[in-house]
């Protein structure tokens, strides 16, 4: 798959689409055609509900569609949520979009990948390689006991 494919319709930082993305309006790029985007995007509205409240494993990738190495990471994410599910959820905080919940949570670049369970954070990895191997033993690594 070429990078193009993976780029947003409109690139400017004002597009709508990207800007106002939420679980209940998913982006809608290039990219959402090419997969099943098994990873919905929380906001600081739907954070608490859906990762600290929620039961069993979950990662959080802090990305911005502007960040070359994110929108690499994307298609092989998808394939590591198709893998961990229904055991393990992934959700996505777009950092343009919400700046307070990325800096509550101390991120310094994206992609950076946090684990929860319970309530607690148990994992980080930032930048991971975009193989489906560092992926897939940074979202379950730190699950496993």
């Amino acid at each position: 798959m070429e990078l193009a494919l993976l780029q947003p319709r409109n690139t400017s930082g004002a597009d709508a689409t990207m800007i106002n993305e939420t679980i209940e309006h998913p982006r809608e790029t290039q990219l959402s055609a090419l997969s099943a985007d098994n990873i919905k995007t929380v906001t600081a509205s739907t954070f608490t509900r859906l990762v600290l409240e929620a039961e069993g494993p979950i990662a959080v990738e802090f990305m911005s569609y502007g960040c070359e190495h994110c929108r690499a990471i994307e298609p092989v994410l998808e394939q590591v949520a198709k893998v961990v599910e229904p055991g393990e959820k992934i959700f996505r905080v777009n950092i343009a979009v919400e700046p307070e919940l990325a800096s509550s949570y101390q991120i310094q670049g994206t992609p950076t990948l946090v684990m929860f369970l319970n309530r607690n954070e148990v994992g980080r990895v930032e930048g991971p390689s975009p193989t489906v191997a560092s992926i897939l033993t940074a979202v379950t690594q730190p699950f496993e006991s």
